[in-house]
This record gives structure tokens, C-alpha cells and sequence, in this order.
């Protein structure tokens, strides 16, 4: 295929005269378009759906640095001698057109088949004229999981389970009172993945320099500046700790492994993602998607008795991998590359497995409360099918107690998963589109597929059911949904904040004028004594924007020092979580021994990291304007 894509000002074309005898319906109208991307669009022989979908996303990739939405697939056949016939070619058109709106771009196409005259002006910056040619993929075609056909295809029976066990079809539960919840269901319902506009996070994490795009790797991959390394690095340490608290036993394993290797092939059908590809030597290679298999090889040696267990194994992965349709990928909602911990637990049987289930189950509260999102922030899915269900019924209801409020149910007639029980947390943001944080599973295939074996109290050789739990989700999707909620919360007239122990400037120090600096790079280093993240503002700016600036970036303390200050030793601290979006904190008089009790009371067992940028202010680049 080959694609003239243009910028342009504007083109307008008409449909003439019919060209070929299979040349689509169209009314002889002038149509006009104004800043949008044309692509003269040539399909060649040997072009098929693959290439359509290639080319949009190529496209795709390019449109979002030139910040244009807007396409018109425009059927161009004087590209090239080697032409697909015409019907092949249409249908690749169509194809590229679907696609392209799938992925949410505002998509025109001019009719095929017919004779048009037009005019276009095309902008005058480097990036507006581009040649593409994409040959179809030799080799390997893109590995879909029968797991993954099977998720789109799958028939559901969706109800309501509240506490208590009343259990209610979807369609005749009351959600009064369960916006979210009925927000949750219908996303979850509609099996629709692709965002038709940007969330609230994505404007937030490039402007308080945390994350961004980079469009020199794939999309879905993104370069974090120094403020969302720490945050990251800050999510990672906890989630971790947790973990090892609860039991685990930390491991490393590949990020790479071997198409042809048994039990792996086998597996990728079972787990609906689709793969990374690539090349080494002789072997085709892919990215894992989860430490799964990894945990599993590694524990295929091991010599286990019913006395081990439960044993639990852990690996935060830097990075997992699933190709995502391009469509689907949102900021830091749904990536290629994010970064999951991942532990596993291999029970004796089912009744083992259940009580460990519940544990994590607690466990996965506890760690999503200490990132900062509680019960009221997410909704509860729970996954099974009827027979499970009706052997497991108060298991599954004492579940749904713990959690204390109605939760999504989706049974099915028959199992194609690997796993008899799934449950996930799920956050709803501001599009309403919901995604999975914490989850856990219970396992019945993998043992025998990577001959996992323990030797029971009668000596004989059993396979363990395993459980896949992520006790937070992916960590950049926890930042995505602290950031979410800070936006929703603007709504709801409190200041957006992140929490205190996840602020990557926790106090900033103010003084008035250049005869306080001394004062304040001295309070500055006996706050930084007591491991808080602490900086100064020595530029040259009125105090008025000083302070504005500080509260552009969240920042939840700041203390302006002057006379009155250095007179009293009393500080004047503007407390943000006590403010309202777009006013100031409230101003409190406060002792330096005061302050710091605080900020200790609040971060109390949490991880704590050094800030990762100079203290003067003055000293600091911009990675983001």
C-alpha cells in the first residue's frame, strides 16, 4: 500500500463520472474538509486487512504529533503500476476505515471507483507531506489467543450480588444510589474498549510532569521525568512491602520466551492478550505479558510436600507486555508496557485455596487504601461459571460481605478460562470507561500444563491449584486512577491532590524577598533533616505567582516566610487539603515542631525517597511546557 498523506487547510472534491462498473453509490456533490490529514490512498497487490490496519496505525502515531483527529481516506490510484482489484481494494479502504474509527479518530472517505476533480492546500511545516509505502508482514502473523476470541464471542448472564447474598438480574436491579456501579455494568456489558475521547489523567500527568507519549518507541510506551519516576518507584516499594509482609517470596525471571517451548504455546491460547513479537537466531521470541509462566518454570523443579504449602511467589515485572489495539490505549489506563506485580500461591485443594483467596482478597483492600483509593473509589467484579457458583455459593457471598457493597456478577454455562473464579477492583473515571486494578484467580489448569507437582500426606504426587493474584494492579494504573480521582474531585469543590506520601514536593519554602533566603535554605535543610521533600523558591518572581505556581503542582504545604516569621519562629503554612479548587490552602500558624508531627502522623509506614530534583527552584529545568 502506499499512502500520500497531506496536512492540508482544506480540500474539496466531486464525485464526476464512475470510473469502473463496481464503483460505490455517491451523489454528484462537492464536499469540502478543513484542517484535516488526507490520505491519498493507492492498495496494492498482496495488500490485505493486516496492511489497513498497519497503515492506520502508522498514521495514527503521526497524527498525534501533529495534534489533528481528523482523517479523509482518499482512493488514489496513480501511486502505483501494481494495483489490487478493485474489489480487494475497497474492502482493504473499508477496513482502514473501520479501523481508523475503532481507534477514535474522525474518519471521512471519498467514494471508490469514481473519477473526482478537487483542490487542496496543504500546510507549509516539515511534517505535512509524507510518502508512506507498507508491505504486508512476512513471517509470523500476529499471535491472537483463542482465549481472546473467545472474550469477544462468549456468552454472559450478568447479575447483582448484594451482601447478604441477594442475588438480582442486571436489568431488574435498583441502582439508585450506584452510579458507579451502573457506570461499571454497562462498560463491562458493551465489551467496548476504545476511547472516543481523552481522559481528564493525560492533560494532569504532562502538565505536573509526571509522565508523556514517546513517540520514538511504540504506542503505549511511555518516558516518566523525574517527579513520576519517584512516584513510581514510591508505589513499586510499597506494593512490594506489602507482599513480602504477607508472605511472599521475591523472585526475577525473563521478560523473553520461546514460541515453540510446550507448555508455553499452549498457554498463550489460554490467556486472552495478544503478543509482542520478535527474532533471535533461528527462534521466534515473545514478551511476556505476565510473570506467569516465568513463576511457573522456576517452580517446576522445586521439590514441594503438603507441608509447604500454601507457598507464595512474587516478581514485580519491569514491564510486562500486551499489544493493545491502538484504539484501546488511553494515557496511563491501558498501555503496552506497564509494570505489574505479580504473586502467585500454589494451594493443596480447593478448600486451602479459598482461604487463601480471602486473604488476599483483604490484602488487595489494604494495599489499594494505602496507595490512596478506597471502597468508595472502585467496584467489585466477580467471575465464574453456574456450576462453580452453585458448589461455591456462600464462599462467593462472603466476598461480596467483606466488601460491603453490591457487586457486578458475569456468570457463564460452561468454562473456557483457565481459572474456575476471578474477581477484580475496578475504577470508573471521568469518560466512564472502567479499568481493572487488583484481581485474583483460581487456577485449575497451569499445575499439570508446567508439571507442578507436591507430594501429598500419603506420599503420592498431586497437582496444586495456583492463584494469580495483583494485589494493586499495574502501577501506572494506579497512578492513572489517583490522578482520575484528583480530577473528580475538582468537580466536587475539593482541591486535586495526590497523597502526602506520593507528592514529589511535599513542603515548598517562600520567603517574601532575597533578605529571607538565608532564613529560608536554613529551614529548608532542618525540614529535609526529618525525611520530608522539601524545596525553596529563589527566583524572581512577585510572591503572588510564587504561590501560584505551587499550587498549580499540588504541592501540600507551603510555608511563606518574612519578618513575621523570623521574629515569632512561628510558620505561616497554607495547608491544601483544607483549600477549594483554584483558592489557596488555609493559612495556619504553625511551629516547625508542629509541622513536621504532621507530616509524620501522615506518612506514617509508608516508603520515603529523597526528592529527585535540585532544592532551589531557580536550578530546575522544565521537562513539559
Amino acid at each position: 500500500m502506499r499512502i500520500l498523506q497531506l496536512h492540508s487547510n482544506f480540500i474539496v472534491y466531486k464525485p464526476v463520472r464512475k470510473e469502473i462498473d463496481s464503483a460505490e453509490d455517491s451523489e454528484r456533490v462537492e464536499r469540502r474538509f478543513e484542517d484535516i490529514v488526507v490520505l491519498f490512498t493507492c492498495v496494492e497487490e498482496g495488500d490485505d486487512e493486516r496492511v489497513a490496519v498497519k497503515a492506520v496505525d502508522e498514521v495514527r502515531e503521526h497524527l498525534e504529533r501533529l495534534k489533528v483527529n481528523r482523517i479523509l481516506i482518499y482512493p488514489y490510484a496513480h501511486l502505483s503500476s501494481n494495483l489490487a482489484g478493485p474489489s480487494e481494494a475497497l474492502r482493504v479502504m473499508r477496513r482502514m476505515e473501520e479501523y481508523a474509527r475503532e481507534a477514535g479518530l474522525e474518519v471521512y472517505r471519498a467514494p471508490f471507483g469514481w473519477c473526482k476533480e478537487f483542490s487542496i492546500s496543504v500546510k507549509g511545516h516539515p511534517l505535512a507531506e509524507q510518502l508512506r509505502i507498507i508491505v504486508p508482514e512476512e513471517g509470523r502473523e500476529e499471535v491472537v489467543s483463542e482465549a481472546l476470541k473467545a472474550e469477544e464471542k462468549i456468552k454472559s448472564h450478568w447479575f447483582i450480588l448484594s451482601p447478604g447474598g441477594e442475588l438480582t438480574p442486571i436489568d431488574r436491579f435498583n441502582f439508585a444510589g450506584y452510579g458507579k456501579l451502573e457506570k461499571f455494568a454497562r462498560y463491562e456489558m458493551s465489551k467496548v474498549r476504545a476511547a472516543k475521547q481523552m481522559p481528564a489523567h493525560v492533560t494532569l500527568m504532562k502538565r505536573l510532569e509526571i509522565a508523556d507519549h514517546e513517540p520514538a518507541s511504540d504506542l503505549g510506551n511511555f518516558k516518566w521525568y523525574p517527579k513520576g519516576r519517584l512516584i513510581k518507584a514510591l508505589i513499586e516499594e510499597f506494593v512490594s512491602q506489602k507482599v513480602i509482609e504477607y508472605g511472599a517470596m521475591e523472585v526475577e525471571t525473563p521478560i523473553m520466551y520461546d514460541f515453540g517451548h510446550p507448555s508455553l504455546s499452549d498457554y498463550l491460547h489460554r490467556f486472552p492478550a495478544r503478543q509482542y513479537l520478535l527474532k533471535s537466531d533461528d527462534r521466534s521470541l515473545f514478551l511476556r505479558f505476565s510473570a506467569c509462566f516465568g513463576q511457573f518454570l522456576l517452580i517446576h523443579n522445586s521439590q514441594l510436600s503438603y507441608k509447604h504449602l500454601p507457598i507464595r511467589v512474587y516478581e514485580l515485572t519491569k514491564y510486562s507486555f500486551r499489544k493493545e489495539k491502538s484504539g484501546e490505549l488511553a494515557g496511563l489506563r491501558r498501555l503496552r508496557a506497564f509494570t505489574m506485580p505479580d504473586c502467585h500461591a500454589l494451594c493443596a485443594d480447593m478448600e486451602q485455596a479459598k482461604e487463601e483467596f480471602l486473604r488476599r482478597f483483604k490484602l488487595s483492600i489494604s494495599v489499594l487504601e494505602g496507595l490512596g483509593l478506597t471502597k468508595d473509589d472502585y467496584e467489585l467484579a466477580i467471575r465464574f461459571t453456574r456450576d462453580f457458583y452453585e458448589e461455591n455459593r456462600d464462599f462467593i457471598h462472603s466476598l461480596v460481605d467483606v466488601f460491603g457493597k453490591p457487586a457486578l456478577i458475569e456468570m457463564w454455562d460452561e468454562r473456557f478460562f483457565y481459572f474456575v473464579l476471578k474477581w477484580e477492583f475496578n475504577f470508573v473515571d471521568s469518560i466512564d470507561k472502567a479499568s481493572a486494578l487488583s484481581t485474583d484467580q483460581i487456577d485449575i489448569e497451569n499445575a499439570k500444563r508446567y508439571g507442578i507437582t507436591y507430594v501429598g500426606s500419603d506420599g503420592e504426587r498431586r497437582y496444586p491449584l495456583i492463584l494469580h493474584c495483583s494485589p494493586s494492579g499495574a502501577i501506572e494504573r494506579d497512578i492513572y486512577a489517583l490522578l482520575e480521582k484528583a480530577y473528580m474531585d475538582m468537580g466536587r469543590g475539593k482541591p486535586p491532590m495526590l497523597p502526602l506520601w506520593l507528592s514529589p514536593v511535599q513542603v515548598r519554602v517562600i520567603p517574601v524577598s532575597e533578605r529571607f533566603y538565608e532564613y529560608a535554605e536554613n529551614l529548608v535543610e532542618k525540614i529535609e533533616g526529618y525525611n520530608v521533600r522539601v524545596d525553596w523558591d529563589d527566583r524572581q518572581l512577585t510572591l503572588q505567582k510564587k504561590v501560584r505556581e505551587a499550587e498549580m503542582e499540588w504541592i501540600p504545604y507551603i510555608i511563606v516566610v518574612g519578618e513575621r516569621e523570623v521574629e515569632s519562629d512561628i510558620l505561616t503554612v497554607r495547608d491544601r487539603s483544607l483549600g477549594r479548587p483554584g483558592e489557596p490552602g488555609r493559612l495556619r500558624r504553625m511551629r516547625l515542631e508542629e509541622l513536621i508531627e504532621e507530616l509524620r502522623v501522615k506518612v506514617n509506614g509508608k516508603p520515603f525517597k529523597p526528592l529527585p530534583l535540585p532544592k532551589k527552584l531557580s536550578r530546575r529545568p522544565r521537562f513539559y511546557s
